[in-house]
């Protein structure tokens, strides 16, 4: 039972994070006259050479260890004799556990935000740098209409954007304070938790102690944000992968981000790609089992809260690692504009065809049925859109005149997408501003 019950294997990664916790408890024991200023300066010292310990790699858990609090609860009194046992007046480790997990949480966060900015900081460098690109643009994997490679690069920056946007408003719910909570009922010593809340950094307390204790909406929060955030990194990540194929070619990854074969020598795989859009799947089961945990549990803490951990640690880790890998990816990647240009056909321009219609005074749906009989005529004679004469075209509609094929021409198709949210040039730069002054905000 004890190797069942025990979590230390998992859960020692917070020992910085208790330890700063059981340092701000100690003051606050000392300000109620629980300790003496020279119980309390023994015990910080104390407390440090454990840090200090787990620091060095020199800390040895004991048997009898059940999880991170007991351990330097234990290695605590090991040092200062008796005294160590007085830090846990008024205190549980319900509290203890719940601060310690925020307080760890929080500085994961603030690496995880540090990484998305640097992705999304790539892409828009690079779509800064790539504007002139044009490539088909897709709507259920069918070509559709012309777009520049920016636009699409910065399509999926506005997804990490957004992530970035929830994960800031993800930390106030974070960091609320739950210790001085006690075991469920509050603390019998009348601790300041204003002031453990200052010396910890949270921004706010933990209002209602049987609320503080058993609440998990944090974590189930940040598994939510992680599994949408790794379905983005999917998405761009699936993009990629059909881009990089032999037939379309518009991209190749760095030989960094991908593997050979090991029986087709011609072979590059994606494998970098791959386990991202693969992790995502892992991230979203996390997620899900968790809630499944939590949503049977009565009020206050619960030993099936224990199952918070491994889930939380496992997305932590692997959505950082995966924007990492995004990052690298994207920095390298090696982009073909010839091969994307190749890629675009004249019947991409159909909705422009339709278009100058209306702007010879005929109704969209009108224009829509006429350029589809363009592109059958088209297609009927083997030939592109552009290929059709005046004559042809005047025989579906007296409205075309002799300026009916400057509608043919890539650049101009993308520049007349110039309202906001466009593909055009001028749009594409306001995007890069946007994105590049919410990575400053």
């Amino acid at each position: 039972m004890h190797e069942f019950n025990q979590s230390l294997r998992y859960d020692q990664r917070m020992h910085a994070a208790d330890i700063r916790g059981s340092i701000a408890y100690a003051k606050a024991l000392a300000l109620q006259k629980i300790l003496t200023e020279e119980e309390r300066d023994k015990m910080i010292e104390g407390l440090k050479k454990v840090g200090e310990e787990w620091k060095s790699g020199n800390f040895k858990p004991q048997p009898d260890d059940e999880d991170i609090h007991t351990a330097n609860e234990r290695r605590l009194s090991e040092l200062i004799g008796t005294l160590g046992g007085k830090l846990h007046t008024g205190r549980s480790r319900n509290d203890q556990v719940a601060t310690d997990m925020r307080l760890w949480l929080l500085d994961e966060v603030r690496d995880i935000e540090s990484s998305l900015k640097g992705l999304i900081r790539v892409m828009v460098e690079r779509a800064d740098k790539e504007k002139d690109y044009l490539m088909p643009g897709y709507t259920h994997l069918q070509r559709g209409q012309p777009i520049r490679w920016s636009h699409l690069l910065l399509s999926h920056a506005t997804s990490f954007k957004y992530d970035l946007d929830r994960l800031k408003q993800l930390i106030p719910r974070i960091s609320v304070l739950p210790l001085g909570c006690g075991a469920l009922a509050g603390n019998p010593f009348v601790v300041d938790r204003e002031f453990l809340a200052k010396e910890l950094g949270f921004d706010s307390i933990a209002e209602n102690s049987l609320w503080g204790v058993g609440d998990r909406d944090f974590i189930v929060e940040f598994l939510m944000w992680s599994t949408l955030t790794m379905t983005h990194i999917s998405r761009m990540a699936e993009d990629l992968i059909i881009y990089s194929t032999a037939e379309f070619g518009f991209v190749t990854l760095s030989d960094a981000y991908s593997t050979g074969s090991s029986i087709m020598p011609q072979k590059k795989n994606p494998d970098s790609l791959e386990l991202l859009r693969g992790k995502t799947g892992r991230i979203f089961g996390n997620m899900a089992g968790f809630v499944v945990t939590l949503k049977g549990l009565p009020s206050t803490y619960n030993k099936d809260l224990q199952e918070d951990k491994e889930p939380l640690f496992d997305a932590v880790e692997n959505v950082s690692a995966s924007l990492k890998i995004s990052e690298g990816v994207l920095a390298t990647l090696e982009v073909h504009p010839e091969k994307m240009r190749k890629a675009l056909t004249m019947d991409m321009l159909a909705t422009d065809l339709a278009d100058y219609l209306v702007r010879k005074g005929t109704p969209f749906r009108e224009t829509h049925h006429i350029s589809g009989r363009a592109v059958a005529l088209a297609e009927s004679r083997k030939v592109q859109l552009d290929e059709l004469s005046l004559q042809d075209y005047q025989g579906l509609s007296d409205k075309f005149e002799q300026d009916i094929h400057n509608v043919f021409d890539f650049e101009a198709s993308v520049e007349r997408r110039d309202a906001i949210g466009g593909t055009s040039r001028r749009m594409v730069e306001r995007q890069v501003q946007v994105l590049r002054a919410a990575l400053e905000a």
